[in-house]
């Protein structure tokens, strides 16, 4: 029970003694996570609440995983200090392809307690612009414009758009159709789910428990996610992601311990060598996402590569514009070094060893190098 309620979580409302109650009380309750498929692959932030909704299947819960084409369309603004580029159907469905696949490795779709798989446009589309301005009269404008982020926007000047505005209450209605007991998420998304919880009780007469997880914080507090561009995807190879954990700082393996994995608390390795203990942390992530396989030969690959020299942490490089880059951040002193060292094969990829041509210069691909004996870049 602990395990259930407490790991991870940042947050429960109305209380975790509430939810405490609901979870002893017997019942199967039916709890949701929902994602806009924004991007093409869920990522490290998405592990972090799939693992508290399997905790959930795993008691014996009906879980669901929402898959938002509809909310998609229109762009979550949270924490975004300008309007995000609306997305056509097309898009975010392309997006969502690998979705339920990359989610199956965390919940189960099958067997007797199989996770549900939903869309929310199947009750969103279907809204005429009366059923909007009744779900809307659910909630006043001091209630959705008291957010941090849209007063932020309007403090700087910056436009604020009413299908922003209008945002968390399409969410928030996604809790009603599903008629949910609870909705699990990052603590981002607190105000959003909170919003569900509302129309949930105002339309419904249910009391949500909202469960907001602690979110995965890089260097600077910033978290780890698609736009941040220091994210752990599904749809990286086992290799690639376990160079990625290992590049992380230190100070985070602790917390990505807790959230990404489901080592027992008593087990997380807090004093010894951090190297040893990231090293256990890429295995146990990827052996999640990829299984216990890929994580052995992750490891075992990883484990080569540095025993040549190469060291945990890689300079990140943008393709567009790398040379350029390469530059400025003073990896190479000219253009002529960068073909001099090519010349003499002194620019390889790290997992094949492969030395690279002349066309490195014009298009490199992506993936990580190392430049003469002691530099290392990754080309994102």
């Amino acid at each position: 029970m602990n395990e259930l309620l407490e790991r991870g979580v940042e947050k429960i409302f109305p209380s975790i003694d509430f939810v405490r109650r609901a979870v002893e009380g017997g019942k199967k309750l039916r709890v949701y996570l929902g994602v806009d498929p924004t991007g093409p692959t869920l990522h490290i932030g998405h592990l972090i609440p799939l693992l508290k909704l399997r905790d959930f299947q795993r008691a014996g819960h009906q879980v669901v995983f929402l898959i938002g084409d509809f909310t998609a369309t229109i762009g979550d603004p949270t924490d975004k200090l300008a309007a995000r580029t609306q997305l056509s159907p097309k898009e975010v469905l392309e997006n969502a392809k690998l979705y339920k696949k990359q989610a199956g490795k965390i919940i189960s779709f099958e067997g007797e307690n199989a996770a549900e798989l939903r869309y929310n446009t199947e009750w969103l589309a279907p809204l005429s612009f009366a059923d909007g301005l009744s779900l809307a009269a659910r909630l006043t404008h001091a209630e959705l414009i008291k957010r941090d982020m849209f007063q932020k926007r309007i403090a700087g000047g910056s436009e604020l758009y009413m299908h922003e505005v209008l945002y968390p209450l399409l969410q928030g209605y996604d809790s009603v159709a599903l008629e949910v007991d609870g909705e699990v998420g990052g603590n981002d998304q607190t105000y959003n789910m909170l919003v569900g919880r509302d129309l949930a009780k105002k339309i419904s007469g249910k009391e949500k428990f909202v469960i907001a997880m602690k979110l995965l914080a890089g260097a600077g507090g910033t978290k780890m996610g698609k736009t941040e561009g220091n994210m752990v995807a599904f749809s990286d190879t086992p290799l690639d992601a376990f160079g990625k954990v290992m590049s992380w700082p230190d100070t985070l393996v602790e917390c990505a311990f807790e959230l990404c994995t489901r080592v027992p608390m008593e087990d997380i390795p807090c004093e010894g060598n951090p190297k040893d203990a990231k090293m256990r942390l890429a295995y146990e992530i990827i052996a999640l996402v990829h299984g216990e396989g890929a994580a052995v030969e992750a490891e075992r690959k990883w484990t080569a590569a540095f025993s040549q020299g190469v060291p945990q942490e890689f300079v990140e490089i943008p393709r567009v514009g790398a040379i350029e880059a390469l530059l400025e951040r003073g990896i190479i002193e000219s253009k002529s070094d960068l073909r001099r060292l090519i010349a003499e094969g002194a620019v390889t990829a790290v997992e094949s060893g492969e030395k690279q041509k002349e066309d490195f210069l014009k298009n490199p691909p992506l993936g990580k190098y190392r430049i003469g004996k002691h530099r290392f870049v990754s080309i994102v």
